[in-house]
């Protein structure tokens, strides 16, 4: 069995304008203070990463990885997450995605530039030696998502054939590369459920880059069973976030939330060990399913600050890394193997 590295994590919910957080060094040294060894990289702000000079220069990278050397942590994952969300989305959400992208595009333009921005990250990925970049698939159908009204024979079809003939080009140049996609099954966009992305698949014929990034607070707030997906889709697992979540119904909101904000939604985001996610269930399953990524940090949470989640995080990761045994228990009643004892045994001779 395979180990799970870690504790690593997401630098995005991290990164703002006031120090040690607003300078990839700074941010690094903090992180690493705090017990972390690994960080995701937001490719999108220029406060973590030059993405276009990562994609094109060696030299970069090189000069890159000793930052984070120096700071006590590796490069362990990218996240691209804005870039995928805008490969495709309904023209209802154009106005709302305009800061995931350059303000003096639209239409067909926004998403050859998430084309070549993913392209970028690949190329980026390659020479920083990370081999998996997280994101989001975007989508046109999540307006859709409840069957009031009906919809028409042939949409979901053509929804799932576009969806998967803008990403196409960029798996193949990812898997060209030896990098894959994670995507991270993510409520606003087409891939939210094993479902969806089954039927993602389909479409790109089992594409080997077409991975997943596990994160199991966005199955609990749509109560999915988060830890049977581990046994169904494991094999396809290239990055886990550890994030908590809660879902507390009542006479008042279920899992719509009623346009609440965070804090009145049923579901909730939670700092580690403040939710419900049955983590010890997942990393075993995890092991069990041969993951051997980093266990990453994504911290949210309405209540809680991201200075005490980050805190926190980093010893309660640790905590869950399990040292995978190399002997069995009950060794100490076996013996040497004795092909002619086992037919006796067995009433063979």
């Amino acid at each position: 069995m395979k180990k799970i590295k870690g504790p690593a994590i997401f630098l995005a919910q991290f990164l703002r304008d006031d120090a040690p957080y607003n300078a990839l060094g700074s941010i690094c040294k903090w992180a690493s203070g705090l017990g972390y060894r690994g960080v995701q990289i937001p490719t999108w702000d220029s406060r973590a990463i030059d993405l276009d000079k990562a994609a094109e220069s060696k030299t970069y990278c090189q000069e890159y990885q000793g930052v984070l050397k120096d700071a006590g942590v590796e490069a362990v994952d990218l996240g691209s997450y804005l870039q995928g969300q805008v490969m495709a989305f309904h023209p209802a959400y154009a106005e709302g995605f305009k800061a995931f992208h350059p303000e003096n595009i639209s239409g067909p333009a926004v998403t050859e530039w998430a084309q070549d921005q993913l392209k970028k990250s690949v190329s980026a990925a390659v020479n920083l030696g990370v081999k998996n970049i997280s994101v989001m698939s975007g989508g046109f159908m999540w307006h859709m998502i409840y069957p009031w009204p009906q919809r028409p024979e042939g949409v979901t079809e053509e929804a799932f054939s576009e969806l998967a003939r803008r990403w196409k080009p960029v798996l193949d140049f990812a898997d060209e590369k030896g990098v894959t996609f994670g995507y991270e099954l993510h409520p606003g966009s087409d891939l939210y459920d094993g479902a969806t992305y089954e039927r993602f698949l389909d479409q790109v014929d089992e594409h080997p880059a077409a991975c997943l990034t596990y994160d199991p607070s966005h199955f609990l707030l749509q109560q999915l069973d988060y830890l049977d997906f581990i046994r169904i889709y494991g094999s396809r697992i290239r990055a886990v976030h550890v994030k908590d979540a809660e879902f507390n119904p009542d006479g008042r909101v279920g899992v719509y939330g009623g346009y609440q904000d965070w804090l009145g939604r049923a579901g909730r985001f939670r700092s580690l060990g403040d939710g419900q996610v049955d983590f010890k269930r997942m990393f075993t399953l995890l092991i069990e399913a041969g993951y051997e990524g980093w266990a990453i940090l994504e911290w949210e949470c309405c209540i809680k600050s991201p200075e005490q989640g980050a805190r926190e995080g980093a010893p309660f990761i640790e905590n869950l890394l399990i040292d995978v045994t190399d002997v069995a228990f009950d060794d100490f009643a076996g013996g040497e193997t004795d092909r002619g004892k086992n037919r006796k045994m067995l009433g063979l001779d």
